[in-house]
């Protein structure tokens, strides 16, 4: 229920006994408190609205974008920056950059936000710059906070620990921020940090922990949604299946622990050799898929090709010299005339695969009709 407040001032000034009254009230400050906790109640009001504004938003880059606009309605500051980690257990962060509220391609040379989780797991809120090289002595760590003129750092914190931070820079005019200034930003940005938090843990939710690729879950609530779409508008798409191999003769060999390095180094592998909307994930053990939407056979092909390549010159850093990793794939592709559930699929790219494997592994197969009977038994 909406409180109507000036209804209530005016019922409040008609009553007659303030009236009879109104000179000493005024004397002793009343309708001065009044005006002041009206002023509160209305910008916590005008808070919750933008901070609901910045929450109704499902992507990173559209919770940035709202926060970009109730920031202007305010504040001028030159650059905003934000660094978080898109992928739990793994220090590599993504960095978005404003300038004059527009998003621009800006080198930070921020490679991760270690030196920073200590501080701000016991000290987590806002805090100037100033303050926090007072306390971080660390000029090689706080130099390209600099480059942005940071002078608000905000740390997004979570049960997993620091996911990211926000950099405020300098007013655009150079006035420094009023404590008032100070206290809305803050607030603003909590709104922020929540919604980037929440954001990221459904995200992390999605993820198979060791690899950081989708998890097979998620892998086939994605696959349903193709297939359903495919139906509806008509094209291609593609199924990569992808196996190490001998991975465990590796595992014997060299332990489990350096089975492990192998997994997280493929799975950058993977990342870096496909499009951003490709659909990357773990089926499990050392098999992973990569779902490829609007792609036909060929294409699928020199995907699957290039990935195979990049992986034979995969470099995977260890305490001894490891052997060559390579990798076996199977290639499916499906339309609207395919007539196959998400299992057919699998099948299908899977018996791709095993032929990859019998003819000497190391190769990619494109699956066919009557694909098994040309296939020689595993060796």
């Amino acid at each position: 229920m909406e409180i109507n407040y000036k209804d209530d001032e005016k019922k409040f000034i008609s009553n007659p006994k303030v009236v009879e009254n109104y000179n000493f009230l005024q004397e002793i400050g009343v309708f001065s408190l009044i005006d002041n906790l009206t002023r509160t109640i209305n910008n916590y009001k005008t808070l919750l609205t933008r901070g609901l504004d910045i929450f109704n938003h499902s992507s990173t880059n559209e919770i940035m974008d709202a926060a970009i606009t109730q920031i202007s309605y305010d504040f001028l500051p030159l650059y905003i920056a934000f660094v978080w980690k898109p992928i739990q257990n793994r220090s590599e962060v993504t960095v978005r950059t404003y300038y004059n509220y527009k998003s621009v391609d800006f080198d930070l040379k921020i490679d991760n936000i270690t030196m920073f989780e200590d501080f701000f797991q016991e000290f987590p809120q806002p805090i100037s710059y100033k303050e926090l090289a007072e306390k971080i002595p660390l000029d090689k760590a706080l130099l390209p906070l600099k480059a942005v003129h940071t002078e608000i750092v905000i740390p997004i914190l979570g049960p997993f620990g620091l996911y990211g931070v926000i950099l405020v820079g300098r007013k655009i005019l150079g006035a420094e921020y009023t404590k008032e200034e100070m206290e809305v930003l803050q607030h603003l940005m909590s709104f922020l940090s929540q919604a980037i938090k929440s954001l990221l843990h459904y995200e992390y939710s999605l993820r198979d922990v060791k690899t950081g690729l989708y998890n097979h879950g998620f892998f086939i609530v994605r696959l349903k949604e193709e297939l359903a779409q495919i139906k509806k508008d008509s094209y291609m798409s593609s199924m990569l299946v992808i196996d190490i191999d001998k991975f465990k003769n590796f595992n014997d060999t060299y332990g489990h622990l350096a089975g492990d390095q192998v997994l997280e180094e493929l799975a950058q592998v993977i990342r870096q050799s496909v499009r951003p909307d490709d659909i990357p994930s773990r089926f499990g053990g050392e098999e992973f898929t990569v779902m490829l939407p609007h792609t036909d056979s060929d294409t699928a092909w020199s995907v699957a090709e290039r990935l195979r390549i990049n992986v034979a010159n995969m470099k995977v850093p260890w305490e001894i010299a490891l052997p060559q990793v390579t990798i076996s794939l199977g290639v499916f592709s499906f339309d609207q005339n395919s007539n196959m559930d998400t299992i057919g699929i699998l099948r299908h790219a899977d018996e791709a695969l095993y032929v990859s494997k019998a003819r000497g592994r190391n190769r990619s197969t494109i699956w066919e009709p009557d694909l098994l009977k040309t296939a020689p038994a595993m060796a």
